[in-house]
């Protein structure tokens, strides 16, 4: 055994986990590599690449972006060689800055998805760790709506992959621009707009007396501007924008694109998951035209995914000014859903065969088999040790075996090993030539 002294210090010290963050035995993993995989077949069908980042970067690529403020949020230090860095928080700003030395020689529109795991330093709360994993997905170098439509498009197949359907969640969707036409029609100036949108965003959280008291008392806008920003979005539709704003050119060109946005996922055998709702602002600073979030029907979880369009973010890190639209998807809410729906996969080993030694001698012509059933691809166990026969079936019962070869001393001596059929408990014998 080990020397005692290490034996002691191995007791007296138990690691836990760090506060936020998972392990993902197989069990887990294979959930996880479910919802994986169903991101990555949906990214493929889209004609989307797969790309990755460095999970650290320079501190400044996030305080150019969101501001000082977003210090906070951060796993941030200084590293060895003095450098400001920090744990990527969200991956768009890695794109921007990959995208920032090669846009130019990409064709147009680049499609590109990732799957990183994020970390946030936050407090924790019910699905929010300080680290999760995200499958991004985004179009670059398109400016029409088209592009917009095919990555709210890819969010929502990928849930229908998932089991989910339309009764499950929808896409709630709205224009950033034509919340900034409307707003400034109404008296809110262009330096009161972020503010005005951080004010929206709560709504469905604080309700409608909060919010105005947000934008009279904090904002400083009239109780009649107020009002009339209220007023935009408590029918939450374009009907009642029209009615009020149609008149004005600026707030008509936004809203025939936002109807023409939602036709084309209406063409694509979408619509049923797809409501306009004017209350969607989305909290980031950097997003400059249709956002959208994926919410479930029945209101228990946070959002499942968000994203819009952003056609400032590449110039900001250096790049060309290319328009972009993506979005984020997280792992933990999503997993969440899908467990409560009953749409998690049962988890089962299972590997193709299991060979049982009935006989020592035989462990040779055992390794062989076994190794040559490998090589053809087959996932192929057998006892690392001596072990009784009833132990070994045993065995090959755990670890889920489709059939089960047993090399025994009189068979061996033929040139036989008998094969079980462990769904219907079959048997028969295989010339050991045909296995090896």
């Amino acid at each position: 055994g080990p020397p005692a002294r290490f034996a002691a210090m191995t007791k007296a010290k138990s690691f836990s986990k760090l506060p936020g963050f998972r392990d993902f035995p197989p069990e887990e993993l294979a959930f996880r590599s479910h919802i994986f995989d169903a991101w990555r077949r949906v990214s493929r069908r889209y004609g989307f690449l797969e790309y990755d980042g460095p999970p650290l970067e320079s501190l400044d690529l996030y305080v150019e972006k969101s501001g000082a403020e977003i210090v906070e949020q951060l796993y941030n230090f200084t590293d060895k060689g003095g450098r400001e860095v920090s744990l990527r928080p969200e991956m768009t700003p890695s794109l921007a800055r990959i995208l920032a030395a090669r846009s130019r020689s990409l064709p147009k529109p680049i499609r590109w998805f990732t799957v990183p795991q994020l970390f946030r330093y936050e407090r924790q709360q019910r699905g929010r760790l300080r680290e999760h994993f995200q499958w991004n997905a985004d179009v670059v170098g398109e400016a029409g709506v088209w592009a917009d439509a095919e990555v709210v498009a890819l969010a929502i197949d990928a849930l229908r992959e998932l089991g989910l359907e339309a009764h499950d969640f929808r896409a709630r969707v709205s224009d950033r621009s034509l919340l900034s036409a409307i707003l400034m029609e109404a008296g809110v100036t262009e330096d009161q707009l972020p503010g005005a949108y951080a004010a929206v965003d709560k709504l469905e959280r604080e309700g409608a007396d909060r919010v105005a008291g947000r934008l009279t008392d904090r904002l400083g806008l009239t109780a009649e501007t107020a009002a009339a920003v209220l007023d935009v979005f408590a029918s939450r539709e374009l009907g009642g924008v029209v009615d009020r704003y149609g008149h004005r050119p600026a707030v008509m060109e936004r809203v025939d694109a936002l109807r023409e946005f939602v036709g084309a996922l209406e063409a694509m055998g979408l619509g049923e998951f797809v409501e306009v709702d004017l209350t969607i602002v989305r909290g980031l600073a950097y997003y400059t035209g249709i956002v959208f979030e994926l919410f479930d029907r029945k209101g228990e979880f946070r959002a499942i995914c968000g994203g819009g369009r952003y056609d400032r973010l590449l110039e900001l890190v250096g790049g060309d000014a290319l328009p972009a639209v993506g979005f984020g998807m997280g792992d933990v809410v999503l997993g969440e859903l899908l467990r409560e729906r009953g749409l998690a996969p049962d988890y089962r080993r299972v590997v193709d065969t299991f060979v049982v030694v009935i006989g020592g001698e035989q462990r040779s012509v055992a390794l062989e088999i076994a190794h040559r059933l490998r090589d053809s691809g087959e996932a192929v166990l057998y006892a690392l040790r001596d072990a009784s026969v009833r132990k070994q079936f045993q065995a090959s019962g755990t670890e889920g075996a489709r059939r089960v070869i047993v090399l025994g001393p009189d068979e061996v001596a033929r040139g036989v090993a008998v094969e079980r059929d462990m769904a219907t408990g079959t048997e028969r014998e295989v010339a050991l030539e045909e296995l090896t």
